[in-house]
């Protein structure tokens, strides 16, 4: 049962937000923090706790007559919103950014907003899951497939037209050893119907966000083994390889982003129905 309702004042920029706060019971949800109170709890570095709020990441806490930081339980729930929406690393299509705006939008009390971009979020992250996992069945596909016979022999611009990509792309993709395209004796590169198959494997791959290194790994297996594991040798990196290639573990990394979405959701909701919305 609520006890009773109290107005705090709190800084966001030059502006002063007026918030709800709705007390429960003894000692109640409007509890006092210092800095070194709240790293210990979120457990990171007092100077994070600063970070934070110099990059408007949380709400300006408001201060003491000695001039420290009086922190609340909304820092504690924005903080904890930021550590869950930062925890994936490499984000890929926009979602970093989109995450870095709904902890903003949560830092200026903005609830109902960020739980409207937090739901993009998740609807987006779903999609690149579908993409990426719809890109492993085209390979499969494309490569356990029947061989077809070669009815094109098409210059590079009929390639781009064909695919919708442009030339530069065929000229990166070939540059980094993803296809070897054979030349006439005029010097002319000409694409055969398995050059093709094998850029459109690649650009589904690439749409999917797989970095090159890891189509090229792909590639490269496939030749070796046609019925090797597509999904396996994407999402596993070489021991030798360092945090970009490890980050190419696609699938697994958007799993975990979308479980982290649903998670910043629920913070969300229990800011929203403990803060409410803020007046100018």
């Amino acid at each position: 049962m609520l006890a009773f309702n109290e107005k705090s004042h709190m800084n966001v920029g030059h502006k002063i937000y007026v918030y709800v706060v709705k007390k429960k019971g003894v000692g109640g949800i409007n509890k006092r923090y210092k800095t070194n109170e709240v790293a210990k709890i979120i457990g990171i570095h007092p100077n994070t706790v600063r970070m934070y709020e110099d990059l408007g990441l949380i709400s300006k806490p408001m201060r003491k007559e000695n001039g420290y930081r009086n922190f609340t339980n909304l820092h504690i729930q924005q903080l904890k919103l930021a550590r869950t929406a930062f925890q994936i690393e490499v984000l890929q299509n926009g979602l970093r950014k989109k995450a870095v705006s709904i902890v903003k939008l949560s830092a200026q009390c903005e609830f109902d907003k960020a739980i409207k971009y937090t739901e993009e979020y998740i609807l987006a992250v779903e999609k690149e899951i579908s993409n990426a996992n719809e890109a492993v069945e085209i390979a499969k596909e494309l490569l356990q497939g029947s061989t077809q016979g070669n009815s094109h022999s098409l210059k590079r611009k009929e390639v781009s037209d064909l695919l919708e990509i442009t030339m530069d792309t065929l000229r990166n993709w070939e540059m980094n050893g993803l296809l070897k395209v054979k030349r006439k004796e005029n010097g002319y590169r000409m694409y055969s119907d398995e050059d093709i198959r094998k850029l459109k494997i690649i650009r589904s791959l690439k749409c999917a966000n797989y970095s090159l290194s890891a189509i090229l790994r792909m590639m490269n297996e496939v030749d070796k083994d046609l019925e090797v594991d597509i999904s396996a040798v994407l999402n596993t990196p070489h021991q030798n390889e360092d945090i970009i290639s490890v980050c190419d573990r696609l699938i697994v990394s958007l799993g975990s982003a979308r479980e982290n979405g649903i998670g910043m959701k629920s913070i969300l909701f229990n800011m929203k129905n403990k803060y409410a919305n803020p007046l100018l």
